[in-house]
């Protein structure tokens, strides 16, 4: 290649290693170019699979940041899966062609800028796809509002229902009270004992009359 031309491949790997969600690097080696093609169609539109130089690819990889964890997967012929977008549909692309085609072998490749093993795409690959995540999240949040929106609906007639309640209790209480202050209260006359009359005393007799003033002295 020219040197312009490295220069140029240079930079547009390392846009891409920039850019992308994700690289998924692999081997290729006795793929054929009719398989090449059914492996990108697996991949979706959002990944692009390209094969590289891997001199070329270091350098990009130095550029964007990545070299420890680029540098030792390569090695032979070499091809990366940049993703953009859902990493998951990717991996799962990429682990069921492999099984078709065990030609193809995953490396490894980095995700959010940390290196991921072909262990960790394996587990990429078992979860669903972002889509399907998204619309369980949503019927979750929506059944959750649903369930809080019964409960607030529910609370104007529980409150009523508490309020009725305590209405009852109280005139229950105060039923109750009233037989109990009944039973206290003394009887009408007819039950009253009779007063009784006192004696009469010496102090309630009518006093002497004194004698006239001439009575006396005659």
């Amino acid at each position: 290649m020219a040197r312009e031309d490295k220069v140029s491949a240079v930079a547009e790997l390392t846009e891409r290693f920039q850019t992308s969600d994700g690289a998924v690097l692999t081997e290729y080696r006795g793929l054929t170019v009719s398989q090449l093609a059914e492996l990108r169609a697996a991949l979706g539109g959002g990944t692009t699979y390209q094969v590289v130089k891997n001199t070329l690819t270091k350098r990009a990889a130095t550029e964007a940041g990545l070299a420890s964890e680029l540098d030792v997967l390569l090695s032979g012929p070499s091809a990366i899966a940049f993703v953009k977008g859902d990493v998951v549909e990717a991996a799962k692309g990429l682990r069921d062609f492999s099984r078709n085609n065990p030609l193809l072998v995953i490396k490894g490749g980095v995700l959010d800028g940390k290196a991921i093993s072909p262990a960790d795409i394996e587990q990429l690959a078992d979860l669903e796809p972002r889509e399907v995540l998204l619309a369980k999240l949503a019927g979750d949040m929506k059944a959750s509002m649903a369930k809080a929106a019964a409960v607030f609906n529910a609370l104007p007639v529980q409150m009523a229902q508490l309020a009725e309640a305590l209405r009852a209790k109280l005139e229950a209480e105060g039923g109750a009270a009233a037989p109990a202050a009944d039973a206290a209260a003394p009887d009408g006359p007819e039950d009253s004992a009779p007063a009784e009359t006192p004696d009469a005393t010496a102090d309630d007799a009518p006093a002497a009359e004194a004698p006239d003033a001439e009575t006396a002295s005659e």
